[in-house]
């Protein structure tokens, strides 16, 4: 038995603690660590499966690699691990001498462990231009721009997940409410919290109020739970300010402390009445009320807010919006609330930003019109670039792109058809995977194995959990695999070896953990770490460089009004902006297209477009499934169960594009909504027709459009309508 932590590859966010059994080199078993403080010897579906993956007979294990006129062909061809590399070098360092380092494009998915490796990769070879695959970076990101907006930070509900001794820490005390908000946080852990410690702190006496187009689990045992509309989170959480504000249900000498542009933010939530904030939201207008007392009533409170927030083109003024419920409550910094966590190591929002030479900066895709990548968002525009690969200027070519931890076009990227077309124009891609993908197949030309967090050692740490734990190998790696980390590393070293002086990943890894006065092995012995804590720490100076006390933001306080949108020429205050895919703003198009589309409904067997290969987890949930209410069903002649087509258009080009799905005739929707999982792609089905992605892909129906600051996309409110698929098709 080994003790590990489990996060990628497969795995989600949270990196949870876990005993390996394995037999001659083999896993047999995964249990959770029931001393482990995180998780408590709890784990779900996905990590109970995982030697369903490890063993997997499909699973890639030896380099590969095939012609560029075999792109989208199952004619892959084993290479060794010297031609692979070689390979990449030569042709990377060829691009770079010809067209410019910025001619070669880093992606990734969804960060976990592997994204500071990229990103050193990235600027060590000199390209400004990695990037996240999801369009506009709407998972995450947007929620820390806007903490960082009002506060200067960010900040994450309190579960006490900072003390090893956790709830029985004496400086903790139970929330008196919980508000889980776009997040159905059972299934899905957002900011790196374990689902299950919601339903922790409600054991231990915490309201819940819950706010979600569907009714999930939590919904059916909340206090109060709102029926929103997809998309008008931002409404609601102006309404219930404003009757804050008029009941004076408010904390006002926090106010008048700490928060900045309080009767220029009360003078915005005035026009949000109980009753327009009911027309535009599909709620009650005594539910609004209600929700605001009780959120005013209940101290100390925390929100549990999940990525339908972040997948909206308004998705900063919202999260503001939710955040400012919080701040003129006084619910920021104390037990139970929402807090600013020690940053165990600062390496996991991107590592070597100092190796990219300055020049390179203003060559950044989007850099030069998008606010936010100007002014602090340091990834390139993937929107910006799909774009530029279609158009390929002359003055700008790109060449190449390096696909780290992402399944492009089954997953993240939007609109299958533009997105296939403009990698398909790169000369050279390579894939670092487990598994043959759709977006390997489409037209990668070299894929490199990688082991699973069982074959392989590495660091957990980050995601707001603030511990230090390890990744122990637990077997060895399959066939060559190698581990992301180490693949980078030896790649790292033939781009820049100053930059990457490590002999071993051990090594780099000790390295990164030196500003915490351990090195991996002590870390390894000792796991898990935590660094001390304290709670309002904006009292005491430590929140600010000056040492003043305060918040970092330009005030010195929580920006309601925030100065530093003003200084970048945008809207101060969290306006709600009607998304440009609704009823409200299109309702011609809406008489075509009736029902509003969720997108990317989480469910307990998958992570994304992973696990689908393990027959225990599919057995869960094994074919794609929208959601769609009995009365909804009954008026389209639909049953459930039956296959039918979500057709909508995309954004506004003019295309339509419509996705394959089972039907889930089920009363937890709205009758005028859909909800539909995300990530569908079947590893059973022919590799050649890319194993049925594009007929199942619900991102067919999302455009690549790009608001004004270009974080936030459309995933969530969008306009289709449903109808039975026919016996031919």
């Amino acid at each position: 038995m080994t003790r590990s932590s489990a996060w990628t590859a497969p795995g989600c966010h949270l990196g949870c603690g876990l005993l390996i059994y394995a037999k001659d080199g083999k896993v047999e078993r995964v249990e959770g660590d029931p001393d482990n403080p995180y998780n408590q010897g709890r784990l779900c579906p996905r990590c109970l499966a995982v030697d369903d993956i490890v063993n997997h007979e499909k699973r890639i294990i030896y380099p590969l690699k095939r012609d560029l006129a075999d792109r989208g062909k199952d004619k892959w061809q084993r290479i060794s691990w010297d031609e692979a590399l070689d390979t990449i070098e030569r042709r990377f360092k060829e691009y770079k001498e010809k067209y410019g380092a910025e001619s070669v494009v880093f992606l990734q998915g969804t960060g976990r462990d592997i994204a500071p490796y990229i990103t050193r990769l990235a600027w060590s070879f000199g390209s400004p231009n990695y990037a996240f695959s999801l369009s506009n970076v709407a998972c995450f990101g947007p929620r820390i721009f806007a903490a960082n907006m009002l506060a200067g930070v960010f900040m994450v509900a309190d579960y006490g997940q900072q003390f090893i001794d956790r709830y029985d820490n004496p400086q903790y005390k139970n929330p008196g409410l919980v508000a889980v908000w776009g997040n159905n946080a059972v299934v899905a852990n957002s900011d790196g919290a374990y689902g299950h410690w919601v339903t922790d702190v409600l054991q231990r006496g915490a309201k819940l109020l819950v706010i979600d187009p569907r009714l999930t689990w939590l919904a059916a045992h909340a206090d109060l739970w709102l029926q929103i509309r997809p998309g008008s989170d931002g409404a609601l959480a102006l309404g219930m300010a404003n009757v804050m504000i008029q009941e004076k249900l408010y904390d006002e000498q926090f106010v008048q402390d700490w928060c900045f542009g309080f009767k220029k933010f009360a003078a915005l939530c005035a026009e949000w009445t109980p009753e327009r904030v009911a027309e535009v939201c599909w709620v009650e207008a005594g539910d609004v009320v209600a929700a605001a007392r009780l959120f005013a009533s209940s101290a100390p409170v925390m929100v549990q807010q999940g990525v339908a927030i972040d997948q909206r083109e308004d998705c900063y003024d919202a999260s503001r919006a939710i955040l400012s419920l919080l701040a003129i409550t006084g619910n920021i910094e104390k037990p139970g609330t929402m807090v600013v966590m020690p940053e165990f190591l600062k390496y996991i929002t991107g590592w070597g930003r100092d190796l990219l030479p300055y020049e390179q900066e203003d060559k950044r895709i989007g850099a030069d019109d998008l606010v936010v990548y100007k002014l602090g968002l340091h990834v390139a525009s993937i929107n910006k670039m799909i774009d530029h690969l279609i158009e390929q200027p002359a003055a700008y070519p790109l060449k190449a792109s390096w696909l780290q931890t992402v399944n492009l076009i089954a997953c993240g990227a939007v609109d299958n058809e533009r997105t296939h077309a403009a990698f398909s124009g790169l000369e050279f891609n390579v894939a670092v995977d487990l598994f043959m993908t759709p977006t390997a197949m489409a037209f990668c030309d070299l894929f490199l194995p990688v082991t699973t967090f069982t074959e392989r050692d590495g660091i957990r740490c980050g995601d707001n959990s603030q511990r230090g734990e390890t990744i122990n190998a637990a077997v060895p790696p399959r066939g060559e695999c190698r581990s992301d980390m180490e693949i980078n590393l030896e790649l790292g070293r033939r781009f820049n070896a100053t930059a990457w002086p490590w002999e071993n990943v051990g090594e780099m890894f000790s390295h990164i953990f030196a500003e915490s006065g351990m090195d991996f092995y002590q870390v390894q012995a000792t796991a898990p770490s935590y660094l001390p804590f304290e709670y309002e720490k904006f009292l005491s100076g430590k929140m600010r460089a000056d040492g003043k006390p305060g918040f970092p933001t330009p005030s010195g306080k929580l920006e309601l009004f925030s100065k530093s949108l003003e200084f970048m020429g945008l809207d101060p205050l969290p306006r709600y902006v009607e998304p440009p895919m609704t009823p409200f703003s299109q309702p011609e198009l809406a008489q075509e297209y009736p029902l509003v589309l969720q997108t990317g409904a989480r469910r307990h067997n998958t992570f994304h477009s992973e696990n689908r290969q393990s027959s225990r987890l599919r057995a869960m949930h094994p074919e794609p499934t929208v959601m769609i209410h009995p009365e909804t069903a009954a008026n389209l002649g639909v049953r459930d169960g039956q296959w039918v087509w979500v057709e909508g258009p995309v954004g506004l080009t003019g295309r339509v594009a419509r996705a394959k799905r089972l039907a889930e005739v089920t009363p937890i929707v709205d009758p005028r909504c859909a909800s539909a999982d995300h990530g569908w792609w079947r590893p059973e089905a022919d590799p050649e027709n890319l194993y049925d992605v594009n007929e199942l892909n619900i991102n067919n129906l999302i455009s690549w459009s790009t608001g004004l600051t270009g974080i936030g996309a459309n995933y969530k409110c969008i306009l289709c309508k449903i109808y039975p698929v026919k016996e031919n098709e």
